[in-house]
């Protein structure tokens, strides 16, 4: 089952975003979802 998740940003960040979105082709749900699948979780911290 897929989630919502509502965050905020900056105008420079959704700039910036946006921006790599054009030139890669790809969906702001997409590359958002392929970087939180390369975040590194430490088992110390948890």
């Amino acid at each position: 089952m897929n989630k919502s998740v509502f965050f905020r940003l900056t105008e420079g960040e959704l700039a910036h975003l946006e921006e790599y979105c054009q030139i890669s082709g790809r969906t702001k749900s997409d590359v958002l979802r392929d970087l939180i699948r390369k975040l590194k979780i430490n088992k110390k911290l948890s």
